[in-house]
């Protein structure tokens, strides 16, 4: 099974998305492996955002990353990463689908709720940055039969 990385930004914890965001994945069928609040350093901040470091927008990522509380989560499932994305919406929330966790709750590209892997080797990288193994989880859903084939 594939897994993402995905993270309810400060301004989504502030605003008391998580639930709802939450709620979006498991309704999906995806398995939650491991979830935490954290308070992300800037060293952190700065090895999630490294593919970012040479772009004018990078010290204000970090700022606001490290601004306040973020809820990290690691998914499960077919196609995880894809669909994660798809749910998220567009980065600019106002070109976002209407539907998608930023078309439905962002206003502005710098706050924009919500960040989630862009593709399988990224979401490997993030979640090892985010989690150690021992905080992931494997677990079987009992309705696993009525989601996969």
């Amino acid at each position: 099974m594939e897994r993402t990385f995905l993270a309810v930004k400060p301004d989504g914890v502030q605003r008391h998305l998580v639930g709802e965001i939450i709620r979006r994945y498991e309704v999906k069928g995806f398995k939650l492996v491991g979830l935490k609040l954290v308070q992300p350093t800037r060293e952190l901040a700065e090895k999630h955002y490294a593919v970012h470091k040479e772009r004018p927008f990078f010290a204000g990522l970090v700022d606001f990353i490290t601004s306040g509380p973020v809820i990290a989560m690691v998914w499960e499932g077919d196609g995880v990463v894809a669909s994660a994305r798809k749910i998220i919406g567009a980065t600019n929330p106002l070109t976002a689908e209407p539907g998608t966790i930023r078309g439905d709750y962002g206003a502005n590209i710098g706050r924009n709720i919500i960040h989630g892997s862009d593709a399988i080797e990224t979401a490997q990288t993030e979640i090892a940055l985010w989690f150690s193994p021992e905080e992931l989880i494997e677990w079987a859903p009992s309705l696993s039969s009525w989601i996969y084939e």
